[in-house]
Protein backbone atom coordinates (compact mmCIF):
# COMPACT_ATOMS: atom_id res chain seq x y z
CA UNK A 1 0.00 0.00 0.00
CA UNK A 2 1.57 3.54 -1.31
CA UNK A 3 1.27 6.42 1.14
CA UNK A 4 -1.04 8.36 -0.42
CA UNK A 5 -3.16 5.24 -0.24
CA UNK A 6 -6.09 5.69 1.97
CA UNK A 7 -6.67 2.73 4.77
CA UNK A 8 -9.09 -0.04 4.17
CA UNK A 9 -11.70 0.89 6.39
CA UNK A 10 -11.71 4.65 5.34
CA UNK A 11 -12.24 2.95 1.72
CA UNK A 12 -15.16 0.94 3.01
CA UNK A 13 -17.00 3.94 5.22
CA UNK A 14 -16.53 6.22 2.07
CA UNK A 15 -17.14 3.93 -0.71
CA UNK A 16 -20.94 4.39 -2.32
CA UNK A 17 -22.80 1.79 -2.19
CA UNK A 18 -25.02 -0.06 -5.30
CA UNK A 19 -28.35 0.88 -5.32
CA UNK A 20 -30.87 -1.70 -6.60
CA UNK A 21 -33.99 -1.17 -7.89
CA UNK A 22 -37.14 -3.49 -6.37
CA UNK A 23 -40.22 -4.23 -7.12
CA UNK A 24 -43.09 -3.11 -4.93
CA UNK A 25 -44.50 -6.24 -3.82
CA UNK A 26 -40.93 -6.33 -2.13
CA UNK A 27 -42.21 -4.57 0.79
CA UNK A 28 -44.29 -7.67 1.95
CA UNK A 29 -41.21 -9.64 1.78
CA UNK A 30 -39.74 -7.16 4.17
CA UNK A 31 -42.46 -7.01 6.55
CA UNK A 32 -42.51 -11.34 6.63
CA UNK A 33 -39.26 -10.94 7.47
CA UNK A 34 -39.73 -8.28 10.14
CA UNK A 35 -42.15 -10.35 11.64
CA UNK A 36 -40.22 -13.40 11.55
CA UNK A 37 -36.91 -11.47 13.19
CA UNK A 38 -39.69 -10.06 15.58
CA UNK A 39 -41.09 -13.47 16.64
CA UNK A 40 -37.05 -14.75 17.03
CA UNK A 41 -36.01 -11.54 18.65
CA UNK A 42 -38.53 -12.44 21.44
CA UNK A 43 -38.29 -10.40 24.38
CA UNK A 44 -35.23 -8.40 23.06
CA UNK A 45 -37.00 -7.22 20.54
CA UNK A 46 -40.07 -6.49 22.64
CA UNK A 47 -37.85 -4.35 24.92
CA UNK A 48 -37.52 -1.44 22.26
CA UNK A 49 -40.80 -2.07 21.51
CA UNK A 50 -41.19 -1.40 25.26
CA UNK A 51 -39.38 1.93 25.11
CA UNK A 52 -41.45 3.75 22.68
CA UNK A 53 -44.60 3.02 24.87
CA UNK A 54 -42.61 3.99 28.19
CA UNK A 55 -41.65 7.31 26.44
CA UNK A 56 -45.42 7.68 25.57
CA UNK A 57 -46.46 7.62 28.45
CA UNK A 58 -44.03 9.46 30.22
CA UNK A 59 -44.91 12.52 27.60
CA UNK A 60 -48.41 12.11 28.18
CA UNK A 61 -47.86 12.67 31.65
CA UNK A 62 -45.30 15.22 31.70
CA UNK A 63 -46.96 17.02 28.60
CA UNK A 64 -50.69 16.62 29.90
CA UNK A 65 -51.99 20.68 30.15
CA UNK A 66 -49.99 21.07 26.66
CA UNK A 67 -51.66 18.77 24.54
CA UNK A 68 -50.09 21.05 21.24
CA UNK A 69 -46.78 20.20 22.11
CA UNK A 70 -47.16 16.71 23.18
CA UNK A 71 -48.90 16.02 20.17
CA UNK A 72 -45.48 17.10 18.14
CA UNK A 73 -43.09 15.51 20.82
CA UNK A 74 -45.44 12.20 20.51
CA UNK A 75 -45.95 11.92 16.67
CA UNK A 76 -42.19 13.19 16.37
CA UNK A 77 -41.08 10.17 17.25
CA UNK A 78 -41.79 8.71 13.98
CA UNK A 79 -39.15 10.98 12.87
CA UNK A 80 -36.22 10.12 15.44
CA UNK A 81 -37.44 6.58 14.93
CA UNK A 82 -35.00 5.20 12.51
CA UNK A 83 -31.85 5.57 14.96
CA UNK A 84 -33.99 4.68 17.86
CA UNK A 85 -34.46 1.23 16.40
CA UNK A 86 -30.93 0.85 15.52
CA UNK A 87 -30.57 -1.83 18.35
CA UNK A 88 -33.63 -3.41 15.96
CA UNK A 89 -30.66 -4.07 12.97
CA UNK A 90 -28.35 -5.47 14.85
CA UNK A 91 -30.56 -8.12 16.40
CA UNK A 92 -31.58 -8.45 12.63
CA UNK A 93 -28.24 -8.97 11.80
CA UNK A 94 -27.34 -11.07 14.47
CA UNK A 95 -30.41 -13.27 13.55
CA UNK A 96 -29.26 -13.29 9.90
CA UNK A 97 -25.46 -14.58 10.37
CA UNK A 98 -27.32 -17.48 12.48
CA UNK A 99 -26.55 -16.17 15.95
CA UNK A 100 -28.67 -16.69 18.82
CA UNK A 101 -30.31 -12.81 19.06
CA UNK A 102 -29.19 -11.17 22.56
CA UNK A 103 -30.15 -7.61 23.82
CA UNK A 104 -26.90 -6.75 25.20
CA UNK A 105 -24.62 -5.99 22.40
CA UNK A 106 -27.12 -4.22 20.76
CA UNK A 107 -27.27 -1.82 23.73
CA UNK A 108 -24.00 -0.29 22.33
CA UNK A 109 -24.64 -0.86 18.92
CA UNK A 110 -24.08 2.55 18.04
CA UNK A 111 -20.45 2.38 19.36
CA UNK A 112 -18.48 1.42 16.53
CA UNK A 113 -19.70 4.75 14.18
CA UNK A 114 -20.07 6.91 16.63
CA UNK A 115 -19.13 10.13 14.84
CA UNK A 116 -21.41 9.27 12.05
CA UNK A 117 -24.05 7.90 13.88
CA UNK A 118 -23.90 10.71 16.50
CA UNK A 119 -23.94 13.34 14.05
CA UNK A 120 -27.15 11.86 12.37
CA UNK A 121 -29.06 11.82 15.54
CA UNK A 122 -28.31 15.14 16.20
CA UNK A 123 -29.94 15.88 12.72
CA UNK A 124 -32.83 14.00 13.50
CA UNK A 125 -32.95 15.89 16.85
CA UNK A 126 -33.00 19.14 15.30
CA UNK A 127 -35.69 18.41 12.66
CA UNK A 128 -37.95 16.85 16.01
CA UNK A 129 -37.81 19.99 17.36
CA UNK A 130 -38.37 22.10 14.03
CA UNK A 131 -41.51 20.00 14.06
CA UNK A 132 -42.85 20.60 17.64
CA UNK A 133 -42.49 24.19 17.21
CA UNK A 134 -43.94 23.78 14.05
CA UNK A 135 -46.99 21.85 15.64
CA UNK A 136 -47.51 24.81 18.33
CA UNK A 137 -47.88 26.92 15.24
CA UNK A 138 -50.29 25.42 13.95
CA UNK A 139 -52.63 24.56 17.18
CA UNK A 140 -51.98 28.65 17.69
CA UNK A 141 -53.63 29.09 14.18
CA UNK A 142 -56.54 27.39 14.50
CA UNK A 143 -57.37 27.69 18.20
CA UNK A 144 -57.36 31.28 19.20
CA UNK A 145 -59.04 30.32 22.71
CA UNK A 146 -56.22 28.49 23.90
CA UNK A 147 -54.50 25.10 23.44
CA UNK A 148 -57.39 22.26 23.01
CA UNK A 149 -57.42 19.06 25.56
CA UNK A 150 -56.80 15.71 24.11
CA UNK A 151 -60.43 15.21 23.88
CA UNK A 152 -61.36 18.25 22.14
CA UNK A 153 -58.90 17.73 19.35
CA UNK A 154 -60.25 14.30 19.05
CA UNK A 155 -64.08 15.87 18.58
CA UNK A 156 -62.98 18.26 16.02
CA UNK A 157 -61.08 16.07 14.11
CA UNK A 158 -63.86 13.24 13.95
CA UNK A 159 -66.82 15.60 13.73
CA UNK A 160 -65.01 17.94 10.64
CA UNK A 161 -65.38 20.79 12.45
CA UNK A 162 -62.17 22.13 11.69
CA UNK A 163 -61.50 19.90 8.96
CA UNK A 164 -58.75 22.64 7.43
CA UNK A 165 -56.55 21.85 11.02
CA UNK A 166 -56.39 18.49 10.48
CA UNK A 167 -55.63 19.03 6.45
CA UNK A 168 -53.53 21.53 7.69
CA UNK A 169 -51.71 19.50 10.53
CA UNK A 170 -51.29 16.44 8.69
CA UNK A 171 -50.13 18.82 5.66
CA UNK A 172 -46.91 19.83 7.38
CA UNK A 173 -46.50 16.83 9.86
CA UNK A 174 -46.67 15.08 6.52
CA UNK A 175 -43.85 17.14 4.82
CA UNK A 176 -41.61 16.69 7.70
CA UNK A 177 -42.07 12.46 7.71
CA UNK A 178 -41.23 12.48 4.01
CA UNK A 179 -38.25 14.42 4.33
CA UNK A 180 -36.70 12.02 7.51
CA UNK A 181 -38.00 8.89 5.74
CA UNK A 182 -36.18 9.77 2.45
CA UNK A 183 -32.76 10.78 3.96
CA UNK A 184 -33.23 8.24 6.56
CA UNK A 185 -34.55 4.97 5.24
CA UNK A 186 -31.66 3.20 4.27
CA UNK A 187 -29.03 5.65 5.91
CA UNK A 188 -28.87 4.39 9.63
CA UNK A 189 -28.52 0.81 8.63
CA UNK A 190 -25.55 1.70 6.45
CA UNK A 191 -23.63 3.72 8.72
CA UNK A 192 -24.52 0.35 11.07
CA UNK A 193 -23.46 -2.31 8.73
CA UNK A 194 -20.41 -0.42 6.71
CA UNK A 195 -19.55 1.77 9.15
CA UNK A 196 -20.71 4.44 6.09
CA UNK A 197 -20.06 7.80 6.99
CA UNK A 198 -23.02 10.27 7.36
CA UNK A 199 -23.08 12.29 4.29
CA UNK A 200 -22.33 9.32 1.91
CA UNK A 201 -25.64 7.49 3.57
CA UNK A 202 -27.87 9.89 3.82
CA UNK A 203 -27.22 10.53 -0.39
CA UNK A 204 -27.26 6.91 -0.33
CA UNK A 205 -30.74 6.64 1.05
CA UNK A 206 -32.20 10.01 -1.19
CA UNK A 207 -30.76 7.39 -4.47
CA UNK A 208 -32.44 4.80 -3.03
CA UNK A 209 -36.05 6.86 -2.87
CA UNK A 210 -35.45 8.04 -6.29
CA UNK A 211 -34.66 4.58 -7.52
CA UNK A 212 -37.57 3.03 -5.89
CA UNK A 213 -40.11 5.85 -5.34
CA UNK A 214 -43.14 3.24 -5.65
CA UNK A 215 -41.94 0.25 -3.25
CA UNK A 216 -40.72 2.97 -0.75
CA UNK A 217 -43.75 4.89 -1.00
CA UNK A 218 -45.71 2.03 0.29
CA UNK A 219 -43.41 1.20 2.88
CA UNK A 220 -43.77 4.72 4.44
CA UNK A 221 -47.29 4.33 3.75
CA UNK A 222 -46.68 1.06 6.21
CA UNK A 223 -44.82 2.81 8.48
CA UNK A 224 -47.28 5.21 8.91
CA UNK A 225 -50.18 2.88 9.25
CA UNK A 226 -48.23 1.46 11.88
CA UNK A 227 -47.60 4.01 13.98
CA UNK A 228 -51.28 5.49 13.64
CA UNK A 229 -52.12 2.04 15.27
CA UNK A 230 -49.54 2.46 17.91
CA UNK A 231 -50.68 5.82 18.90
CA UNK A 232 -54.34 4.93 19.09
CA UNK A 233 -53.94 2.15 21.34
CA UNK A 234 -52.14 4.83 23.79
CA UNK A 235 -48.85 3.53 23.20
CA UNK A 236 -49.69 -0.59 24.06
CA UNK A 237 -50.09 -0.80 20.07
CA UNK A 238 -46.45 0.40 19.62
CA UNK A 239 -44.83 -2.10 21.38
CA UNK A 240 -45.36 -4.60 18.64
CA UNK A 241 -45.40 -1.96 15.61
CA UNK A 242 -41.83 -0.24 16.32
CA UNK A 243 -39.96 -3.66 16.20
CA UNK A 244 -41.83 -4.75 13.51
CA UNK A 245 -40.86 -1.64 11.52
CA UNK A 246 -37.46 -1.80 12.79
CA UNK A 247 -36.75 -5.52 11.63
CA UNK A 248 -38.74 -4.71 8.29
CA UNK A 249 -36.10 -2.01 8.01
CA UNK A 250 -33.56 -4.12 7.46
CA UNK A 251 -34.55 -6.10 4.94
CA UNK A 252 -35.30 -3.50 2.93
CA UNK A 253 -32.01 -2.67 3.68
CA UNK A 254 -30.73 -5.89 2.68
CA UNK A 255 -33.08 -5.71 -0.36
CA UNK A 256 -32.34 -2.75 -1.82
CA UNK A 257 -28.33 -2.20 -0.72
CA UNK A 258 -26.33 -4.79 -3.02
CA UNK A 259 -23.73 -6.76 -1.11
CA UNK A 260 -20.19 -5.85 -1.01
CA UNK A 261 -19.05 -8.71 -2.70
CA UNK A 262 -20.98 -7.77 -5.91
CA UNK A 263 -19.67 -3.37 -5.45
CA UNK A 264 -16.29 -5.03 -5.67
CA UNK A 265 -16.91 -7.66 -8.93
CA UNK A 266 -18.56 -4.60 -10.48
CA UNK A 267 -15.82 -2.63 -10.01
CA UNK A 268 -13.27 -5.43 -10.98
CA UNK A 269 -15.34 -5.89 -13.94
CA UNK A 270 -15.03 -1.70 -14.85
Amino acid sequence: MSENEPPATENRASRFPVIRSVKTGAVIGWMRGGWHDLRRGGRASLFYGSCFAIAGWLMQIVFAEAYALFAGLTTGFLLVGPFLTLGLYDLSRQIEFGMPPRLLPTLAAWRPNLPNVGLFAALLAIVLLVWARASIIVFALFFTGGFPTFGNVVHTVLTFEQLDFALVYFAVGGFFAMFVFAISVIAVPLMFDRKTDAVTATIASLVACGRNPGPLLLWGTCIGILGIIGFATFFVGLIITMPLVGHSTWYAYRDIVAPEEDEQGAAAAA
